[in-house]
């Protein structure tokens, strides 16, 4: 499963800096001026993921395959650039893309580092992109409703179902407000999707702030984490440029004394990918053997045939049973055998929600 999350700001915020310590590769380029991603680029990163390595280690796994993730780094957006303005629409297209939004924001003061808007202010960066995107939004919805209108009166209920969540976003967007704050039926889920709307993506607050205040925040800062409070989002403070540092330290104990000596306990990109995981209700399962210790991304709420499926159709065709463990049981009790002993190993049919954790052998036949 490709999920991607869009990492979305004005330019010079440091969204290509924290791209390329995220993909740990300098193929996005960051450099001091508007524009400089001209093509969105795309980075897989592993999930991290403890667990993991103490599955390995228990089942004297060979290999070790974690879960992933794709990061977009999309150039900047501009004020007007749903009219066009710098590289407008080609990048709402590319935003149109991806699974959820990473709203990179300017938390530092830098004179060698410009600001398009000439101040720096974290919020009226929000306020800009996110006006644009709501204008795309808005435009976007306009053009459909002429068709569906027309379908309309042809009866077709399809076109009555979303040109009724046509108007809902609209009464969100008339009134200033992203269309993801819009509440939808269980019902219409499927067809609000299908809208596309950029204003109904989840979203992320990236706080990137000077490197003295990685550890604690900043004035800046504060204001971004107060916002995604009372809009029930999650935020993250990050400093691009330590990361980024971080990044090029291979030894695993350069990289925790670096850390140490700046207060922090872990990289802020661990915070960064878990949240984005988070997000798009993501869970883990794992698989371990002698020959892998393996995590498997899926959505929360999935059966286990449904989770079978991540690894091959086959599996979810032909499901028969699922034999799980969880996590918590596998390492107490020193793997698959010990767990049975225990009475820990259960037997999951089709219809068993799969658990965050879960240890999963499955039995299909096809």
């Amino acid at each position: 499963m490709g999920f991607k999350c869009g990492i979305v700001g004005l330019p010079n915020v440091g969204k290509s800096t924290l791209f390329n310590a995220l993909t740990q590769t300098a193929n996005a380029q960051a450099a001091n001026y508007p524009f400089c991603t001209i093509e969105p680029n795309v980075g897989e990163v592993a999930v991290p993921e403890p667990r993991l390595f103490k599955l390995a280690e228990i089942a004297g796994s060979k290999e070790i395959i974690p879960t992933r993730m794709n990061f977009v780094d999309i150039a900047g957006l501009v004020r007007g650039a749903s009219q066009g303005e710098g590289l407008g629409n080609q990048f709402l297209a590319n935003i149109r893309e991806t699974d959820a939004i990473v709203y990179v924001l300017r938390c530092f003061e830098d004179d060698d580092v410009t600001h398009v808007e000439g101040k720096i202010d974290p919020m009226a960066d929000y306020e800009t992109v996110e006006t644009e995107l709501m204008i795309a939004d808005m435009e976007s919805l306009e053009k459909r409703r002429t068709s569906l209108e027309k379908k309309v009166k042809q009866k077709d209920k399809d076109a009555l179902q979303t040109l009724k969540l046509v108007d809902l976003a609209m009464e969100q967007l008339n009134e200033g407000r992203p269309a993801r704050r819009a509440t939808i039926d269980e019902d219409d889920v499927k067809a609000w999707k299908m809208l596309q709307l950029l204003t109904s993506k989840p979203v992320l607050y990236v706080a990137n702030v000077d490197e003295d205040s990685a550890a604690t925040g900043n004035d800046f800062s504060e204001k971004v984490l107060a916002h995604a409070k009372a809009e029930g989002a999650q935020a993250v403070i990050i400093s691009a440029k330590i990361e980024s540092e971080l990044a090029l330290l291979e030894d695993e104990d350069e990289r925790t004394e670096y850390m140490e000596a700046l207060g922090l306990t872990e990289p802020g990109l661990n915070r960064m990918i878990h949240s984005g995981y988070s997000l798009l209700g993501l869970k883990t399962y794992f698989t371990a053997g002698p020959k892998e210790a393996r995590a498997w991304t899926f959505v929360d709420g999935w059966t286990a045939p449904q989770c079978a499926g991540v690894i091959h159709g086959d599996f979810e065709r032909g499901f028969i049973r699922a034999e799980t463990t969880a996590f918590e049981d596998y390492a107490q009790y020193g793997g698959e055998t010990g767990a049975k002993d225990a009475g820990k190993v259960r037997q999951e049919g089709k219809s068993y929600l799969v658990k965050d954790g879960d240890v999963m052998l499955f039995k299909f036949n096809v």
